[in-house]
This record gives structure tokens, C-alpha cells and sequence, in this order.
């Protein structure tokens, strides 16, 4: 493909157009020496969003920072969600008022303020058939209280006529159909926004290190002071040493609590949440969000060009490496999704792409559909602290949690060298935070400096996946005219993003650039061709 090397990009501010320069990451090595040189305020072990915003806000308070991942920065759970920022209207049965409320509030930050090139509004429709569980007047009241709570930002929640819920979702089912309740709340591209969350991590002088595997925890007068570690990319082994251990391995949670003490009990249960990514027979202008039952719903998403559909719930008991998509997860989606989705647009030939998560949920009795969305801190006997729950919704706010919870660990100094959270900035924003809508207008007026003649669906791809960072991008594509070409005829994306995301986002294999720096993987467009090309690039060969 290319045998570019490694170089700086250079992007143009977004609004006074003053140059400003990206910088490379460090090399793997001397991220490691890093590592293993110096004595960290906080170990962070586990890159999913909890970890990820954790070890935000706490490089912002002033501690000395390391955050490592076994695998690739939300390459498990983190990466397998619903794609929602959401307040939770199924909340609102169990009288969670105060909940939903709260996480109305963060979905306004991110989307506004925090990330607004990397979340967006999205309206819901709630179709009420014949027979359902649940009346239309009883739904429309629900919706109603439901964008009351937050502050009808995304308006009024109201009731809607078949005919014109169908104009906008020209696939819904209307056999049956009496109503539909209406209201809002935003979707992301979850993957991208956890990157964006560890640029901002290393950005604020966390140093940050993906594919490293803790292979046992290091003790002082017995007390977890650290981890060793193996770099999964070339095999070095390494260390870390830390005031502080935080565990943020979500459904690994226990299996490092283990290395600490051996005998720990089980403290989580896990759910398994599948999902299908179908090509699309129509264009979208809204979801569905279905009643299965009182207590579950099923989604039709318009996401990425696609349609995205589940998810399932039930108690998973395996190895969480191991958790996949089984025929009776793909044969119950569709089954769910006809009861309100047309036929036509659920045949098997259209599945582009499938994949499952696993929910963290605290240990306990009762079906997983009911539980809570907890997110629980406990310290261990050798003073790690473990971190497991919560919903992607509200990964600020959780970050904040722990960073209290840090604050108040008897035996250490952290809260001597932390600035109070009172003190830190309440909405501040992702790296690359711009008007999605004026990146894209300026990606098609003049590249963002020399033209690298961008099409009209890369332009806006770009801009909602990394906002004024789009400029780099078109800068590289534009200085290097083969990194201008699209990776696949059939996807936004070009070569340029891979270059970026090798020297940029911390890239490594393949799979992390194709699943989760770009959407090939998930429009069903990896294809061996475009691995062997990418990982190429990737290995500046």
C-alpha cells in the first residue's frame, strides 16, 4: 500500500486557524521504560470506560497516572454496548426518579458540551401494538415524565399516529399498531469515544500503554505496591510500581482480586448482551425502542449508515474471553425485533455483522433484566481497589466516584497531592470538541489544508469521529495522496485514518484499527484483503 513512516500531523485550529500540531505517541519501548521507571500515584489496570475515565480525572487532579489493558483501549465490553447515552426510561418503573434525572444530566454534558462531535440526539419511537405490555396512555404519560426530567431539553415526550411514525421509520410494523410514544435521547460511537477519553487521559499526563497483561501484582509489607506485566506485542516483560492500585478490569474484576487474595469470593455476576448490525433497506429518521415485557425492551437503531439491533439479557457464567453471538441469540433478536420491524428489513442475508458484551452487575440474587446498574468500589486485604458496573451514560460521573474514594485510602498521601474534585472543571471536553456540522463544512471548502479531495460522506465521517482532530487527517491525506484513497469502495474511511490511528491512537493490530478506530469490521467490509493491507501500514512496512 505505502511505505510512509512515522510523522507529525499538522491540523489547523477550528476556529481562528491558528497551527496547531498533533504530536506522535511514544514507541511501545519507551512507554515501557516509562513504566518501569518511575513510582506512580495510581496503577490503573484495565482500559474499558471506567478505567479509562478514571485515570482522566485523576491525571487531572495532579496524580502521577498509568493506565494498562491486556487488550486493545475498549476492546471488550466498553466497545460491545447499545451505542446509547440514555437517561433510562425503564427506570422510571421502579421509581428511580432521582437516577434518571442524574443520568439525563450527564447525557446533556457529553453530548453538548464534553463530546458533541462524538455523541448526537436521537429521537425514539415507542410503538404501543394490540395486546402489548404496556397502554398508550400509561407510555405517553411515561414519556412525558421522562423529558420532564430532563429539563425537555430533547422537547416535549408526546404521542404519535402510525401514519406519521411510519414516514419517518419506513419499515415499522403497523398490523396492530395504536400509538406510538415519543421521546429523546443521544447515541454515540462508543468505541471512538473511549479513545477519545484516553487521549484526553495522556493528554492531561497519564501514560498510557494497550496489549500489556498483568501477570501477577507486586507487594510491599503486604500491600499491592504495583504489577508486572507482559507487552503481548513483542513479549517484553516489564513492571510497574504504585502508590495505589486501582482494578478496572470490569468482567476480569475477580480474576485480579484472585491475585491478591486467592480466596476472595465471587463479588459480580455477569449478563450477556448480543447485538446485530444489519444493512439498511431504507433510510431511518428515527429508532424504535420495543416492549418485550414489563421490564425489557428491544432496539432498532439507525447507527453508522446500518441498523442496529438487541440486545439480549441473560446471567453468563463463562470465560468473559469466550462470550460470543450464538444462533439462539441472532434467532431471538430478529424474533424481537418483529414485533415491531417489517420483515423485509430483518432477513438473515442482510446481517453485516454480530457481536455480544458483558454487563457487570453487582453479585446477588433475582434475573439480570432487574438489576440495577450499580457501580461498586471495595478495597481488598492488600489495599487494591476494585471497580466494577455502571453504565456508559454516566462514565464522568463514575470517574469522579472513584477519584473520592481514592481520596479517602487510609495508609497513602493521595489526597495531599490531588487537587479537590470541587476544583475541577465540571463539562470539560474531549480532544477534538467542535461543531461536527462546521468541521465537515470545512473539510469540504479547503481539506483543512492541501486538498486531499474528500468526498462528501468521508467529510462527514471524519467530523463526527474526531471533530477538529478531522484536520490532521486531511492534512496527512492531502500531503500523501495514497493515504487519500478509500480502504474499501463501499465505507467513508481512507487510508489516512490508519496512518493516524497507528501514530496517533495507539493502534496495533488489525483488529483495532478495523473494529474500533474505524467501521469496516462492523459494515461487514473486513475482508482479508483489507487486514493484510491495513496491518501493513500498521508494521510501516
Amino acid at each position: 500500500m505505502t511505505t510512509l513512516q512515522r510523522v507529525p500531523g499538522l491540523g489547523t485550529h477550528p476556529t481562528d486557524g491558528s497551527p496547531a500540531f498533533t504530536y506522535l505517541n511514544p514507541s511501545r519501548a519507551e512507554i515501557r521504560e516509562q513504566l518501569s521507571n518511575a513510582t506512580y500515584d495510581l496503577l490503573v489496570i484495565g482500559g474499558g470506560i471506567l478505567g479509562i475515565s478514571t485515570a482522566w480525572h485523576a491525571a487531572q487532579s495532579g496524580l502521577r497516572v498509568a493506565l494498562v489493558d491486556a487488550g486493545d483501549f475498549a476492546g471488550a465490553t466498553s466497545s460491545a454496548s447499545s451505542k446509547l447515552l440514555h437517561g433510562g426510561l425503564r427506570y422510571l418503573q421502579t421509581g428511580a426518579v432521582k437516577l434518571v434525572a442524574e443520568n439525563h444530566f450527564e447525557r446533556r454534558a457529553v453530548t453538548r458540551a464534553v463530546a458533541p462531535h462524538l455523541a448526537n440526539p436521537l429521537t425514539f419511537y415507542l410503538p404501543v401494538y394490540k395486546g402489548g405490555p404496556h397502554g398508550a396512555v400509561k407510555l405517553g404519560a411515561g414519556v412525558f415524565a421522562y423529558s420532564a426530567l430532563s429539563g425537555f431539553g430533547d422537547g416535549v415526550g408526546h404521542l404519535l399516529g402510525p401514519t406519521k411514525a411510519q414516514a419517518d421509520v419506513p419499515e415499522l410494523r403497523t398490523e396492530g399498531l395504536k400509538a406510538v410514544a415519543v421521546y429523546g435521547d443521544s447515541q454515540m460511537n462508543d468505541a471512538r469515544m473511549a479513545l477519545m477519553t484516553v487521549r484526553a487521559a495522556a493528554q492531561s499526563g497519564a501514560t498510557v500503554l494497550n496489549h500489556a497483561e498483568v501477570t501477577g501484582l507486586r507487594f510491599t509489607e503486604g500491600r499491592v505496591s504495583g504489577a508486572d506485566l507482559r507487552d503481548r506485542v513483542d513479549g517484553t516483560e516489564f513492571g510497574v510500581d504504585a502508590r495505589v492500585v486501582l482494578n478496572a478490569t470490569g468482567p476480569w474484576v475477580d480474576h485480579l482480586r484472585r491475585m491478591e487474595e486467592p480466596g476472595a469470593t465471587p463479588s459480580i455476576r455477569l449478563s450477556k448482551g448480543a447485538h446485530l448490525v444489519l444493512k439498511r433497506t431504507a433510510h431511518w429518521r428515527a429508532a424504535l425502542a420495543t416492549p418485550i415485557d414489563k421490564y425489557r425492551i428491544t432496539f432498532a437503531l439507525p447507527w453508522e449508515d446500518m441498523l442496529l439491533l438487541g440486545t439480549t439479557d441473560e446471567e453468563y457464567t463463562g470465560d468473559p474471553g469466550d462470550v460470543a453471538v450464538t444462533e439462539a441469540d441472532t434467532a431471538q433478536i430478529l424474533d424481537e425485533a418483529s414485533l415491531s420491524v417489517r420483515g423485509e428489513q430483518l432477513k438473515r442475508e442482510l446481517i453485516a455483522y454480530s457481536f455480544a458484551g458483558l454487563r457487570v452487575l453487582p453479585g446477588g440474587p433475582g434475573a439480570t433484566s432487574k438489576a440495577k446498574r450499580e457501580t461498586v468500589v471495595t478495597e481488598g486485604k492488600g489495599g487494591m481497589l476494585s471497580v466494577a458496573g455502571g453504565k456508559w451514560t454516566t462514565f464522568r460521573h463514575i470517574g469522579r466516584t472513584v477519584m473520592s474514594k481514592l481520596a479517602a485510602v487510609p495508609g497513602h498521601s493521595l489526597a495531599r497531592r490531588m487537587e479537590p474534585l470541587s476544583e475541577l472543571p465540571k463539562r470539560l471536553p474531549l480532544p477534538g470538541v467542535a461543531n461536527p456540522h462546521a468541521v465537515e463544512h470545512r473539510l469540504l471548502g479547503d481539506g483543512g489544508g492541501p486538498d486531499p479531495h474528500l468526498g462528501e460522506d468521508t467529510a462527514k465521517h471524519l467530523a463526527t469521529h474526531y471533530g477538529s482532530l478531522s484536520f490532521d487527517i486531511a492534512r496527512l491525506a492531502g500531503e500523501h495522496p495514497e493515504l487519500a484513497e478509500r480502504i474499501h469502495p463501499d465505507a467513508p474511511e481512507i487510508w489516512a485514518q490508519v496512518a493516524y490511528a497507528r501514530d496517533h491512537e495507539w493502534a496495533e493490530t488489525a483488529d483495532d484499527v478495523l473494529r474500533r478506530r474505524t467501521t469496516l469490521t462492523i459494515r461487514g467490509l473486513d475482508t482479508p484483503d483489507v487486514r493484510a493491507r491495513v496491518q501493513r501500514l500498521l508494521d510501516g512496512r
